[in-house]
């Protein structure tokens, strides 16, 4: 039997080796897809490949007649409808792990840029200007992380946090103080962790429970000049508290890699902020990490197909 498979995004070109040399697949990239001419295409694969730019609707599941599995390059699937993909029978697979460096490495980026003022010291100097009473800066060395959320891109924060000896504390409902201990982290209830952080990284996945988990009542429970990091979800963010609260001095600076919009519009009241960084959707945007995540969904996709089980599987049993 011959597998077709569809990629919707861009994919590294060690991966797709693998599906040139497979016997049993063919597959066809097809980029800047809608839902609407997505289910158009849907009917005639056996599975779908997609990262972040398209969304798979309950109407494209409702068209894929012959689709048995969904794999995700990366690890969020907000642009997939599980729900709707569990009642065909359709299995949805993600990558973790497979770009946890390269977005840990991402966030101590943004948290030494916004420590250190670097984009706009950068600015300033090829404007002419040599401002370093303006910019001076703040060390991480033995400051209070806080951490939202403590999966597999936290704990590498952690640890190269730990490096720069800053005390971590982590609010996660799912960890347990035996994995807190092993990896030497303070596990606190989110009050306490706002109250004593001076910084907050947010690495939680998005759900019901963590959307605008950064709002108005819990910036105001945070210590004063407190500065924010996040390189997971823009929703787990209230965006016009968060500019307000910068605009108004309490939160000292904020470095941001995801946004509830994206591509981030013309308008947002992030732009042009003074201590608000802002990258586009960078974290994961390394060669070795989109070589390895393009690997790793590829191989979960073949095997899924050829009955050797789906790993990563998040509708079903393990």
């Amino acid at each position: 039997m011959t597998y077709k498979i569809l990629i919707t995004d861009n994919l590294s070109p060690q991966s797709l080796v693998i599906l040139e040399e497979a016997d049993d697949a063919i597959f066809d990239v097809v980029t800047g897809l809608t839902p609407e001419t997505l289910a158009e295409r849907i009917p005639e694969y056996d599975a779908l490949i997609v990262r972040s730019s398209v969304t798979v609707t309950e109407e494209v599941f409702a068209a894929a007649s012959k689709l048995k599995a969904v794999g995700r390059a990366g690890v969020g699937v907000d642009n997939i409808d599980i729900d709707a993909a569990s009642k065909r029978g359709v299995i949805v697979m993600n990558t973790p792990g497979a770009n946890s460096i390269a977005t840990a490495e991402h966030t101590l980026a943004l948290m030494l840029a916004l420590c250190r003022h670097l984009p706009q010291a950068y600015t300033t100097l090829q404007a002419g200007k040599w401002d370093r009473k303006v910019y001076v800066g703040r060390q991480l060395y033995r400051k209070t992380l806080g951490l939202i959320g403590m999966g597999r891109i936290g704990s590498q924060v952690a640890s190269r946090c730990q490096a720069f000896e800053m005390d971590v504390l982590v609010y996660d409902p799912y960890l347990s103080d035996e994995i807190a201990q092993k990896l030497n982290v303070k596990l606190v209830d989110l009050d306490e962790l706002l109250g004593q952080a001076d910084f907050i990284s947010l690495h939680a996945a998005y759900t019901e429970e963590t959307a605008k988990i950064i709002n108005h009542e819990t910036i105001a429970k945070m210590k004063d000049g407190v500065r924010i990091v996040n390189a997971a979800r823009g929703a787990l963010i209230d965006e016009a508290a968060l500019v307000n609260e910068v605009k108004s001095g309490k939160i000292a600076g904020v470095a941001l890699d995801v946004f509830v919009d994206e591509p981030l519009p013309k308008d947002s009241p992030l732009l042009g902020v003074d201590n608000i960084i802002l990258t586009p959707h960078l974290a994961a945007s390394t060669l070795e990490a989109q070589e390895f995540v393009g690997i790793q969904v590829i191989e979960q996709v073949l095997d899924g197909l050829r009955g050797q089980g789906f790993r990563n599987a998040l509708n079903m049993p393990a």
